[in-house]
């Protein structure tokens, strides 16, 4: 949310509550990747925090780019609340200085003579077209490598895509533009079905090794006994049946990337073998003596809580600090329902190749039945849904969805309420993207919305909107 800016002005103890919680920021850096910031210094122009210990690891000194992300959150999150910010990096551990300082200036005329990226009110709204654009980009750069893998898989199915309207998925889309080009190790969490792999495979896609091969492993999904000699490969007569030798994914994924999806699931000699790649870049096949050079990147995903598997011994600790470098967080399908509509219709596309259908869209009922189901599988649980639907629909819409919603109303009265929050739930989203779609000019969005402009103001109300959180400065 925005605030405005003439108000804090005006009222020191709302500007003092807001420099509080920018300097709670560093929270977000322990909880995800590790920072340990604290606060030096605070007044009405400037907040000054440092630490000790970079939020990106030891190894940060080899990829200073992902300084950036550290500036972002500090300036996205002041501007938001102070309509301007800047963020200098004074020092950063990235540059050998030992430690990282860095100022936030919420005042444009104190920091006029200070260098450093600058965040404003109006940031959210180049950074839509900022987003589009990148977008684009890792699409175009996933569909090239698509089309480079097999011809025959092309004529049958459409490239991946990734859906990206909600701000949590614009925010990883941000997070590969940053990391993609560096060496750093990745690690993406996320729920059964939300697409890691998807976004490990955009990694691969914008980084100078996607001419390299792009090898995605399910680690749970390989028996423990077999688990090392599929990953770092054997000798002959390593064990019974080794009666050849064999490469393992590491040397077939060679100058490439190594996608480890179930990561928590790997044996702890397993674990033991990768930590030895990811520190020293060698490895000896299973049975053999000789070492063998390798440069692969690797990116893990699990959809475990690897620090309450570390706290268990049931991980190691060493490895964990290994691959956890940059840590990416997948949203579940709960929690971007802005993107529903827009997975529904690329899931369509795909299933009308792939089953030679004309299905151009869906009932209102069928994506209120949609908006109204929790998705416990997510993206995954959704393409199954929709696959199994689309067999059976005749024309052009599809009208009916082959899904129970799960009742747990009592009565018909229950199940109205139910019916009556669910709509509300999408109602507020649709007018909160009108309002920024149309900086909270009342008449576009009652035009958009197709309702009158007290109906909007109306809902405003409702739903405790701020107006002047979506409107221009000038608006103000």
């Amino acid at each position: 949310m925005l605030f405005r800016r003439d108000l804090s002005r005006k009222c020191p103890q709302k500007r003092a509550a807001r420099h509080r919680e920018l300097h709670r920021t560093h929270t977000w850096h322990q909880n995800n990747i590790g920072g340990k910031f604290s606060l030096v210094s605070s007044n009405q122009d400037c907040i000054t925090v440092t630490n000790s210990r970079c939020p990106f690891g030891e190894q940060v000194t080899q990829f200073p780019e992902l300084c950036r992300m550290t500036s972002s959150v500090f300036g996205g999150i002041a501007a938001r609340n102070f309509g301007y910010a800047k963020v200098e990096i004074k020092k950063s551990i990235a540059r050998l200085d030992g430690k990282c300082d860095v100022c936030i200036y919420t005042n444009p005329h104190a920091a006029k003579n200070h260098a450093g990226m600058e965040y404003t009110e109006t940031t959210p709204v180049r950074e839509t077209k900022d987003i589009n654009e990148l977008h684009c980009r890792i699409e175009t750069s996933m569909q090239r490598l698509w089309h480079k893998q097999s011809s025959q898989l092309s004529k049958k199915y459409l490239p991946p895509a990734i859906v990206a309207k909600s701000p949590k998925m614009q925010q990883i889309l941000q997070s590969i533009e940053v990391i993609a080009p560096t060496l750093a190790t990745v690690l993406i969490q996320g729920q059964t079905g939300v697409g890691k792999e998807l976004i490990a495979r955009a990694i691969h896609a914008m980084s100078d090794r996607n001419p390299k091969p792009f090898i995605a492993i399910n680690c749970g999904a390989i028996p423990e006994s077999l688990i090392e000699s599929a990953l770092f490969g054997h000798e002959k007569g390593a064990f019974t049946g080794a009666i050849e030798v064999h490469q393992g994914y590491f040397e077939r994924a060679e100058g490439g990337t190594l996608f480890l999806d179930e990561v928590d699931s790997l044996s702890p000699a397993a674990q033991t073998r990768l930590l030895r790649v990811l520190q020293e870049g060698e490895l000896e096949r299973v049975g053999g003596r000789q070492t063998l050079s390798i440069d692969v990147r690797i990116i893990s995903a699990t959809n475990k809580n690897l620090e309450n598997l570390v706290k268990q011994h049931l991980f190691r600790n060493d490895l964990y600090y290994r691959i956890n470098v940059v840590r990416l967080s997948v949203p579940s399908l709960s929690e971007r329902p802005e993107d529903l509509p827009y997975l529904v219709q690329l899931i369509i596309q795909r299933l009308n190749k792939r089953y030679n259908k004309r299905i151009e869209s869906v009932s209102r009922e069928v994506m209120q039945k949609i908006h109204a189901y929790h998705w416990p599988g997510n993206v995954r649980e959704l393409e199954n849904i929709l696959e199994r639907s689309i067999l059976f629909a005749n024309g052009e819409v599809m009208t009916d969805l082959d899904l129970e919603l799960p009742i747990k109303a009592e009565s018909i009265g229950e199940w109205k309420d139910v019916k009556k929050h669910t709509f509300a739930r999408i109602e507020q989203s649709l007018l909160e993207t009108a309002l920024k779609q149309h900086y909270g000019n009342i008449k576009s969005v009652s035009d958009t919305m197709g309702i009158t402009s007290r109906a909007v103001y109306a809902k405003l109300k409702k739903y405790q909107i701020n107006l002047a959180d979506y409107r221009k400065p000038s608006q103000r």
